[in-house]
């Protein structure tokens, strides 16, 4: 196994090729969780093995990866759960996502009898409450909008503060860590009238037009709600701009007010990730958005 630097400060790629098994892992180090990107597809049953240990070494507590509809059964053999989809994700075929904890899939082993023992839902209750809360509220049928909303481009420094200063009140939800290799990543802010302003972030992997968005903050009032949604708006406009065709975004399952803003923008909840994110050193459930843009067009 080596690794090799990624982009972002503190971040690494870690790749491991032996026993048959070819892996590029992706850790998030804020959420303590680490994408797993398969260079060769078959249920080899070393990689279940492997990404555990690779895991528990990095110190993650939670795995998942993306992959197209043919590999679902070879993961779900390895121990992962199927959790949602992002309908586009590879421009013209949808990816499903597949997670588990690391715990999980320490404790997915055969028992006595030699047969895989089955790994346990985890509560789903307050998920969907938000959901329903959230797909119910006035303000998905008519968004909200503020007129004063403005969009530029963010310049590093300022983002590196934003995070900072998001950080010391412990209301990041992110700090633009990388999701996936080779992309490019775009940071935008987005200020309005009253003193608001949000960081935004938008990764995009060009070879399949599609881009992960990310939030720093989430709103906490009706008014950086409004705001909250002519950003969120803003930036897709920019994004369909730039020929992307296929946008996903997480959110804290328990945060209604995202649900607000993501289903006032036209995204769908296409999954619910178990214990994907960590918000004060707490896990929680994450909302999988996706929303289609535009319609693919071959290069």
């Amino acid at each position: 196994m080596h690794t090799s630097s990624n982009r972002v400060i503190g971040t690494t790629e870690l790749f491991y090729s032996a026993q048959g098994v070819s892996l590029c892992l992706v850790p998030n180090r804020r959420h303590r969780s680490m994408r797993v990107i398969d260079f060769r597809s078959g249920a080899n049953p070393a990689k279940s093995t492997i990404v555990a240990r690779l895991a528990r070494q990095e110190d993650v507590e939670r795995v998942f990866t993306l992959v197209e509809r043919d590999e679902i059964t070879t993961w779900t053999r390895l121990g992962f759960q199927r959790e949602g989809t992002i309908p586009g994700y590879y421009k013209r075929s949808d990816a499903w996502v597949l997670g588990t904890t690391v715990d999980r899939l320490m404790a997915a082993h055969t028992d006595e009898s030699g047969m895989r023992r089955a790994l346990v839902e985890t509560d789903s209750a307050i998920a969907e409450r938000t959901y329903q809360l959230a797909r119910r509220d006035p303000r998905v049928q008519t968004p909200p909008t503020n007129s004063s909303a403005r969009l530029q481009p963010a310049r590093d420094a300022d983002v590196r503060r934003a995070i900072a200063a998001a950080g010391r009140a412990r209301r990041a939800l992110t700090g633009f860590e990388p999701f996936g290799r080779d992309v490019a990543r775009e940071q935008y802010v987005c200020t309005a009238r009253g003193g608001f302003s949000l960081v935004l972030g938008a990764e995009r992997q060009l070879c399949f037009d599609n881009a992960f968005l990310e939030l720093l903050l989430a709103p906490r009032t009706d008014k950086e709600t409004a705001s909250t949604c002519a950003a969120v708006g803003l930036v897709c406009d920019e994004l369909f701009e730039q020929d992307v065709a296929s946008c996903f975004a997480f959110s804290p399952a328990d945060e209604a007010e995202l649900a607000v803003v993501f289903l006032a923008n036209g995204f769908r909840k296409t999954g619910v990730l178990r214990a994907h994110l960590t918000r004060r050193d707490e896990r929680v459930d994450a909302f999988l958005w996706t929303r289609k843009l535009a319609v693919p067009t071959d290069p």
